[in-house]
């Protein structure tokens, strides 16, 4: 049996599941997490082999420090311990709350502090040969190719590619909602994207006139590819793949990897990135914090802070170079 399934047999962790799901919209991702966690601790309490339902109220202290420690002394990072503290803290202030166990054994457990790393930012040239290396690929495979289906297909590929390297830097949006995004998400003329973000939580996200100058350009050579997908009474997708599906998060982080070489930046930028190059250069910009965090989607104004420091970073490496006393 599936372990994630097994552990949802439970009838308590069926309720939190169905609280997490209506009062918390929770993704199926975070779900998933949330499943994996609890079936973690049921093994590690009661053994791997024991089956539902399980005595949630006989849990105590004990046996959640137990557990933390055990990951602990397998080297987990701690920002893996700390998910799981905070998974299992959640499940017991649910059942604690519904009256369904005694006490929140995981209350007052710390978890343990996070190494904090300055995410990766682009500099405003390095995003501007990230954003032509599409037109310079696709020049060079036009060249060799002569099938016209295929021709017409690379021309898609680069205004495709193009546009959804200038979305992710205009607006800050994660790969999954720029994926996700529907031709109803948008508005051309004023230059809005309806994003959809974490917790299914709807946000504006302004865009560029570039972004809006590629979007366009993409939806045009998209109908133009249509007929190679057999599809012209049917709509496809923003972003086609392919297969004439949606293009994955997955295909994204692909083509950028490409193109990331191609304008002789570091490969393993993750995609990830250009939202950081987003935030940061806003700030650098003069934008003030609480209009970059609504820009986000961030709940918290103290994750959007992260983005203070890799700015502060950078006036640094500038005092150092041009003050004559630095």
């Amino acid at each position: 049996m599936n372990e994630a399934a097994d552990i949802a047999a439970d009838p308590l962790v069926r309720q939190f599941v169905r609280h997490l799901e209506g009062e918390r919209n929770a993704s199926i991702h975070t779900l998933s997490g949330y499943l994996g966690d609890l079936r973690q601790f049921s093994a590690a309490v009661w053994g791997a082999s024991a089956r539902p339902p399980f005595p949630w109220d006989s849990v105590d202290k004990f046996a959640a420090r137990k557990f933390i420690v055990q990951f602990q002394r397998a080297e987990a990072t701690p920002a893996t311990v700390g998910r799981k503290v905070s998974s299992l803290r959640s499940f017991f202030k649910f059942l604690t709350r519904e009256n369904l166990a005694p006490q929140n054994p995981f209350a007052g457990l710390v978890s343990p502090k996070r190494r904090k790393f300055l995410p990766q930012v682009l500099t405003v040239p390095e995003v501007g040969r990230l954003l032509d290396a599409p037109r310079q690929v696709g020049a060079e495979a036009l060249q060799n190719e002569s099938d016209a289906g295929r021709r017409l297909w690379l021309e898609y590929v680069v205004a495709r590619d193009t546009a959804i390297l200038e979305t992710l830097y205009s607006s800050g949006m994660r790969i999954s909602e720029l994926t996700g995004m529907t031709e109803d998400s948008f508005d051309m003329l004023s230059g809005v994207i309806k994003a959809r973000g974490k917790g299914k939580k709807e946000r504006l996200c302004p865009i560029g006139s570039p972004a809006v100058k590629a979007l366009r350009a993409a939806l045009e050579k998209r109908g133009e590819i249509a007929p190679l997908f057999k599809k012209q009474g049917a709509r496809l997708p923003v972003f086609v793949g392919h297969t004439g599906g949606r293009l994955t998060p997955r295909s994204v982080e692909r083509l950028l990897k490409r193109y990331l070489v191609r304008a002789n930046l570091n490969p393993n930028i993750s995609p990830h990135a250009l939202r950081h190059s987003f935030a940061t250069h806003l700030l650098d910009a003069g934008a003030d914090l609480r209009s970059v965090q609504e820009l986000l989607g961030h709940a918290s104004l103290s994750t959007t802070q992260i983005y203070t420091h890799v700015t502060i970073e950078r006036l640094k490496k500038v005092y150092d170079a041009a003050h004559p006393h630095a």
